[in-house]
Protein backbone atom coordinates (compact mmCIF):
# COMPACT_ATOMS: atom_id res chain seq x y z
CA UNK A 1 0.00 0.00 0.00
CA UNK A 2 1.29 3.29 -1.39
CA UNK A 3 1.04 7.01 -0.03
CA UNK A 4 -0.19 9.80 -1.91
CA UNK A 5 2.00 13.13 -1.38
CA UNK A 6 -0.42 16.25 0.19
CA UNK A 7 0.40 19.66 0.90
CA UNK A 8 -1.87 18.97 4.27
CA UNK A 9 -2.32 16.05 6.28
CA UNK A 10 -6.11 15.05 6.73
CA UNK A 11 -7.78 15.36 9.87
CA UNK A 12 -10.64 13.44 11.37
CA UNK A 13 -11.56 10.89 13.83
CA UNK A 14 -11.11 8.34 10.95
CA UNK A 15 -7.30 8.80 10.67
CA UNK A 16 -4.09 8.10 12.24
CA UNK A 17 -0.70 9.80 11.70
CA UNK A 18 2.72 8.24 11.83
CA UNK A 19 6.40 9.46 11.01
CA UNK A 20 7.69 9.01 7.71
CA UNK A 21 10.80 6.95 8.48
CA UNK A 22 14.31 8.04 5.92
CA UNK A 23 14.45 4.34 4.77
CA UNK A 24 13.90 1.51 2.39
CA UNK A 25 9.96 0.53 2.15
CA UNK A 26 10.46 -3.16 2.81
CA UNK A 27 7.68 -6.17 3.57
CA UNK A 28 9.52 -8.90 5.77
CA UNK A 29 8.09 -12.49 5.08
CA UNK A 30 8.96 -15.20 7.42
CA UNK A 31 7.81 -18.94 7.03
CA UNK A 32 10.33 -21.01 9.50
CA UNK A 33 13.57 -20.91 8.42
CA UNK A 34 12.12 -19.09 5.15
CA UNK A 35 12.90 -15.30 5.26
CA UNK A 36 12.20 -13.31 2.57
CA UNK A 37 12.66 -8.80 2.20
CA UNK A 38 10.58 -7.01 -1.19
CA UNK A 39 10.91 -3.82 -1.39
CA UNK A 40 7.88 -1.71 -2.80
CA UNK A 41 8.85 -2.17 -6.14
CA UNK A 42 8.44 -6.04 -5.59
CA UNK A 43 12.46 -6.44 -5.59
CA UNK A 44 14.11 -8.83 -3.42
CA UNK A 45 16.40 -6.86 -0.48
CA UNK A 46 18.05 -9.63 1.06
CA UNK A 47 20.80 -9.79 0.21
CA UNK A 48 21.72 -6.25 0.60
CA UNK A 49 20.58 -6.62 4.39
CA UNK A 50 22.05 -9.78 5.59
CA UNK A 51 21.96 -7.78 8.89
CA UNK A 52 18.03 -7.74 8.59
CA UNK A 53 17.86 -11.47 7.65
CA UNK A 54 19.50 -12.48 10.79
CA UNK A 55 17.55 -9.92 12.80
CA UNK A 56 14.29 -11.13 11.28
CA UNK A 57 14.78 -14.59 11.85
CA UNK A 58 15.78 -14.18 15.68
CA UNK A 59 12.27 -13.23 16.33
CA UNK A 60 9.97 -15.26 18.95
CA UNK A 61 7.19 -15.45 15.93
CA UNK A 62 8.32 -18.16 13.35
CA UNK A 63 5.88 -17.06 11.12
CA UNK A 64 4.52 -13.34 10.02
CA UNK A 65 4.63 -11.02 6.55
CA UNK A 66 5.24 -7.28 8.70
CA UNK A 67 5.51 -4.00 6.60
CA UNK A 68 8.16 -1.50 7.50
CA UNK A 69 11.03 0.33 6.87
CA UNK A 70 14.82 -0.96 6.82
CA UNK A 71 17.08 2.40 8.09
CA UNK A 72 20.82 2.56 9.23
CA UNK A 73 21.09 4.37 12.32
CA UNK A 74 24.78 6.07 12.50
CA UNK A 75 25.37 7.37 15.48
CA UNK A 76 22.41 9.29 17.30
CA UNK A 77 20.69 9.95 13.74
CA UNK A 78 19.45 8.01 10.60
CA UNK A 79 22.00 7.67 7.30
CA UNK A 80 20.51 7.44 3.82
CA UNK A 81 24.10 7.33 2.31
CA UNK A 82 25.04 4.40 4.82
CA UNK A 83 21.86 2.62 3.23
CA UNK A 84 22.39 3.74 -0.13
CA UNK A 85 25.96 1.88 0.16
CA UNK A 86 24.24 -1.51 0.60
CA UNK A 87 22.96 -1.96 -3.06
CA UNK A 88 26.26 -2.83 -4.03
CA UNK A 89 27.22 -6.42 -6.33
CA UNK A 90 29.73 -7.74 -4.04
CA UNK A 91 28.52 -9.94 -1.37
CA UNK A 92 31.46 -9.15 0.87
CA UNK A 93 31.01 -5.07 0.83
CA UNK A 94 28.02 -5.89 1.79
CA UNK A 95 29.23 -7.88 4.50
CA UNK A 96 31.81 -5.43 5.62
CA UNK A 97 29.10 -2.74 5.22
CA UNK A 98 26.51 -4.21 7.48
CA UNK A 99 28.93 -5.15 10.23
CA UNK A 100 30.77 -1.65 10.42
CA UNK A 101 26.88 -0.20 9.87
CA UNK A 102 24.60 -2.02 10.88
CA UNK A 103 20.44 -1.97 9.69
CA UNK A 104 17.13 -1.92 11.77
CA UNK A 105 13.58 -2.65 11.09
CA UNK A 106 10.91 -0.33 11.79
CA UNK A 107 7.77 -1.82 11.67
CA UNK A 108 4.45 -0.62 11.02
CA UNK A 109 1.91 -2.86 9.97
CA UNK A 110 1.13 -6.28 10.41
CA UNK A 111 -0.45 -8.22 6.47
CA UNK A 112 -0.15 -11.88 8.53
CA UNK A 113 0.41 -12.86 12.25
CA UNK A 114 2.21 -15.42 13.85
CA UNK A 115 -0.74 -17.71 13.65
CA UNK A 116 0.13 -17.45 9.49
CA UNK A 117 -3.51 -15.92 9.80
CA UNK A 118 -3.82 -13.14 6.48
CA UNK A 119 -5.12 -9.47 7.93
CA UNK A 120 -4.81 -7.90 5.15
CA UNK A 121 -8.71 -7.50 4.70
CA UNK A 122 -9.18 -6.51 8.29
CA UNK A 123 -9.34 -2.47 8.70
CA UNK A 124 -5.89 -0.88 9.69
CA UNK A 125 -7.34 -0.11 13.23
CA UNK A 126 -7.24 -3.94 14.10
CA UNK A 127 -3.59 -4.72 12.52
CA UNK A 128 -2.21 -2.11 14.50
CA UNK A 129 -3.34 -3.63 17.73
CA UNK A 130 -2.25 -6.79 16.35
CA UNK A 131 1.15 -5.58 15.26
CA UNK A 132 1.60 -3.98 18.66
CA UNK A 133 0.56 -7.62 20.03
CA UNK A 134 3.05 -9.23 17.94
CA UNK A 135 5.53 -6.82 18.61
CA UNK A 136 5.49 -7.51 22.66
CA UNK A 137 5.61 -10.69 22.25
CA UNK A 138 8.03 -11.86 19.52
CA UNK A 139 10.38 -9.22 19.38
CA UNK A 140 13.10 -9.73 22.50
CA UNK A 141 14.62 -6.35 23.93
CA UNK A 142 17.45 -5.10 22.23
CA UNK A 143 16.44 -6.18 19.05
CA UNK A 144 16.93 -3.72 16.60
CA UNK A 145 13.23 -3.84 15.56
CA UNK A 146 11.36 -0.45 16.32
CA UNK A 147 7.75 -0.36 16.86
CA UNK A 148 6.78 2.90 14.57
CA UNK A 149 4.99 5.80 16.97
CA UNK A 150 1.28 6.62 16.31
CA UNK A 151 -0.84 9.13 17.41
CA UNK A 152 -4.32 10.35 16.59
CA UNK A 153 -4.14 14.01 17.88
CA UNK A 154 -2.49 16.90 14.74
CA UNK A 155 -1.42 18.08 18.35
CA UNK A 156 1.48 15.23 18.92
CA UNK A 157 2.19 15.55 15.20
CA UNK A 158 3.05 19.06 15.59
CA UNK A 159 4.45 18.31 18.55
CA UNK A 160 7.30 15.78 16.14
CA UNK A 161 7.98 18.71 14.11
CA UNK A 162 8.56 21.03 16.90
CA UNK A 163 11.18 18.56 18.93
CA UNK A 164 12.89 16.89 16.02
CA UNK A 165 12.91 19.38 12.72
CA UNK A 166 14.97 18.61 9.93
CA UNK A 167 15.12 15.22 11.53
CA UNK A 168 11.83 14.16 10.46
CA UNK A 169 11.25 13.02 6.68
CA UNK A 170 7.96 13.84 7.00
CA UNK A 171 4.34 12.77 8.45
CA UNK A 172 2.06 9.61 7.18
CA UNK A 173 -1.47 9.51 7.18
CA UNK A 174 -3.55 6.31 7.63
CA UNK A 175 -7.40 5.71 7.71
CA UNK A 176 -7.98 3.40 10.35
CA UNK A 177 -11.08 1.63 9.00
CA UNK A 178 -9.73 0.63 5.15
CA UNK A 179 -8.13 -2.95 4.41
CA UNK A 180 -4.58 -3.11 3.08
CA UNK A 181 -5.01 -2.13 -0.67
CA UNK A 182 -1.84 -3.22 -2.03
CA UNK A 183 -0.65 -0.92 -4.83
CA UNK A 184 -3.20 1.79 -3.81
CA UNK A 185 -2.12 4.99 -2.84
CA UNK A 186 -4.56 4.69 -0.03
CA UNK A 187 -2.07 6.46 2.87
CA UNK A 188 -1.70 10.19 2.74
CA UNK A 189 2.37 11.60 3.34
CA UNK A 190 3.08 14.94 4.17
CA UNK A 191 7.26 16.02 3.27
CA UNK A 192 8.91 18.33 5.53
CA UNK A 193 9.10 21.17 3.16
CA UNK A 194 12.12 23.93 4.53
CA UNK A 195 14.22 26.59 2.48
CA UNK A 196 17.62 27.95 2.59
CA UNK A 197 19.36 30.53 1.10
CA UNK A 198 22.25 29.88 -0.80
CA UNK A 199 24.79 31.24 -3.23
CA UNK A 200 25.37 30.33 -6.89
CA UNK A 201 28.51 28.99 -7.05
CA UNK A 202 28.39 27.75 -10.58
CA UNK A 203 25.63 26.37 -13.19
CA UNK A 204 25.57 24.17 -16.12
CA UNK A 205 24.43 24.46 -19.66
CA UNK A 206 22.04 22.13 -20.69
CA UNK A 207 22.78 19.23 -22.90
CA UNK A 208 21.01 20.86 -25.88
CA UNK A 209 21.57 24.13 -25.91
CA UNK A 210 24.25 26.79 -24.71
CA UNK A 211 21.66 27.86 -21.80
CA UNK A 212 21.60 27.10 -17.90
CA UNK A 213 20.64 24.28 -17.64
CA UNK A 214 20.88 24.19 -13.73
CA UNK A 215 21.90 26.44 -11.13
CA UNK A 216 25.17 24.72 -8.53
CA UNK A 217 24.59 26.20 -4.88
CA UNK A 218 26.80 26.44 -2.14
CA UNK A 219 26.97 27.05 1.34
CA UNK A 220 29.85 28.46 3.64
CA UNK A 221 31.16 26.01 6.42
CA UNK A 222 32.98 27.60 9.73
CA UNK A 223 36.13 27.51 7.75
CA UNK A 224 34.47 30.25 5.54
CA UNK A 225 34.46 27.71 2.52
CA UNK A 226 32.20 27.72 0.29
CA UNK A 227 31.22 23.88 -0.68
CA UNK A 228 28.77 22.72 -3.11
CA UNK A 229 25.45 21.28 -1.58
CA UNK A 230 22.81 20.45 -4.49
CA UNK A 231 21.73 21.72 -7.88
CA UNK A 232 18.38 23.67 -9.13
CA UNK A 233 16.80 23.65 -12.51
CA UNK A 234 13.08 24.10 -12.43
CA UNK A 235 13.47 27.23 -14.09
CA UNK A 236 11.36 28.23 -17.23
CA UNK A 237 12.81 28.12 -20.61
CA UNK A 238 12.77 32.02 -21.09
CA UNK A 239 14.23 32.29 -17.83
CA UNK A 240 17.04 30.59 -19.25
CA UNK A 241 17.85 32.23 -21.83
CA UNK A 242 17.93 35.79 -19.93
CA UNK A 243 19.96 34.26 -17.19
CA UNK A 244 22.30 32.41 -19.14
CA UNK A 245 24.34 36.21 -20.44
CA UNK A 246 23.98 37.21 -16.83
CA UNK A 247 25.54 34.24 -15.32
CA UNK A 248 28.51 34.15 -18.16
CA UNK A 249 29.53 37.76 -17.13
CA UNK A 250 30.25 36.19 -13.52
CA UNK A 251 32.26 33.43 -14.45
CA UNK A 252 35.28 33.18 -12.83
CA UNK A 253 37.64 30.41 -10.67
CA UNK A 254 37.68 28.90 -8.40
CA UNK A 255 33.63 28.93 -7.59
CA UNK A 256 33.41 26.88 -4.82
CA UNK A 257 36.40 26.70 -2.32
CA UNK A 258 35.62 23.73 -0.47
CA UNK A 259 33.66 20.38 -1.68
CA UNK A 260 33.44 21.21 -5.41
CA UNK A 261 31.41 19.65 -8.03
CA UNK A 262 32.34 16.62 -10.04
CA UNK A 263 34.25 15.17 -7.18
CA UNK A 264 34.33 11.15 -7.44
CA UNK A 265 30.50 9.33 -5.91
CA UNK A 266 28.00 6.62 -7.04
CA UNK A 267 26.25 9.46 -8.37
CA UNK A 268 28.79 11.28 -10.56
CA UNK A 269 28.01 11.08 -14.57
CA UNK A 270 30.06 12.48 -17.36
CA UNK A 271 28.86 15.75 -17.11
CA UNK A 272 29.32 15.94 -13.08
CA UNK A 273 33.05 17.44 -13.86
CA UNK A 274 31.73 20.04 -16.95
CA UNK A 275 30.50 23.02 -14.83
CA UNK A 276 31.18 26.54 -15.29
CA UNK A 277 32.84 28.39 -11.98
CA UNK A 278 31.10 31.85 -10.70
CA UNK A 279 31.78 34.63 -8.66
CA UNK A 280 29.95 34.01 -5.52
CA UNK A 281 27.49 37.53 -6.16
CA UNK A 282 24.11 35.52 -6.49
CA UNK A 283 21.89 34.28 -3.42
CA UNK A 284 18.93 32.30 -4.52
CA UNK A 285 15.99 30.99 -1.91
CA UNK A 286 15.57 27.36 -2.59
CA UNK A 287 13.12 24.84 -1.13
CA UNK A 288 14.38 21.29 -0.34
CA UNK A 289 12.99 18.02 1.59
CA UNK A 290 16.37 16.35 2.96
CA UNK A 291 20.04 17.79 3.90
CA UNK A 292 22.44 14.59 4.53
CA UNK A 293 25.52 14.32 3.92
CA UNK A 294 26.73 17.67 3.45
CA UNK A 295 23.88 18.36 0.84
CA UNK A 296 20.44 18.37 -0.30
CA UNK A 297 18.97 14.42 -0.92
CA UNK A 298 17.32 15.71 -3.79
CA UNK A 299 16.98 18.41 -6.38
CA UNK A 300 16.12 21.67 -5.02
CA UNK A 301 12.93 24.12 -6.17
CA UNK A 302 13.47 27.88 -6.90
CA UNK A 303 11.76 30.11 -5.43
CA UNK A 304 13.31 33.51 -5.40
CA UNK A 305 16.33 35.58 -5.83
CA UNK A 306 17.79 37.24 -2.68
CA UNK A 307 19.70 40.55 -4.12
CA UNK A 308 18.97 41.40 -0.28
CA UNK A 309 20.99 39.06 1.15
CA UNK A 310 24.29 39.24 1.85
CA UNK A 311 26.54 35.66 0.33
CA UNK A 312 28.50 35.66 3.24
CA UNK A 313 25.08 34.96 5.43
CA UNK A 314 24.85 32.10 3.18
CA UNK A 315 25.90 29.70 6.18
CA UNK A 316 25.42 25.83 6.97
CA UNK A 317 23.54 26.98 10.22
CA UNK A 318 20.52 27.30 8.12
CA UNK A 319 20.89 23.37 7.64
CA UNK A 320 21.85 22.75 11.33
CA UNK A 321 18.30 21.37 12.25
CA UNK A 322 18.80 18.23 9.88
CA UNK A 323 21.20 17.15 12.16
CA UNK A 324 18.40 16.28 14.80
CA UNK A 325 17.43 12.80 14.26
CA UNK A 326 14.18 10.93 14.23
CA UNK A 327 15.18 8.60 16.60
CA UNK A 328 14.12 10.41 19.66
CA UNK A 329 10.54 9.27 18.81
CA UNK A 330 11.11 5.60 19.52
Amino acid sequence: MEALLVDELPTGEEWQYEPKWDGFRCLAFRDGSKIDLMSKAGKPLARYFPDVVATIGSLGARRFVVDGEIVVPDGDTLSFDELLLRIHPAASRVKKLAEEHPAAFVAFDLLVDARGKSLVEKPFAERREALERWYATAVPDGAPVWLSPAARSMTVVKRWFRSVGGGLDGVVAKRLDLPYESGERAMRKMKQMRTADCIVGGFRYASNAKIVGSLLLGLYDDDGLLNHVGFCSNMKAAEREKLTPKLEKLIRKPGFTGQAPGGPSRWSTERSAQWEPLAPKLVVEVQYDHFSGGRFRHGTSFQRWRPDKDPSQCTMEQVAQEGRSALKLL
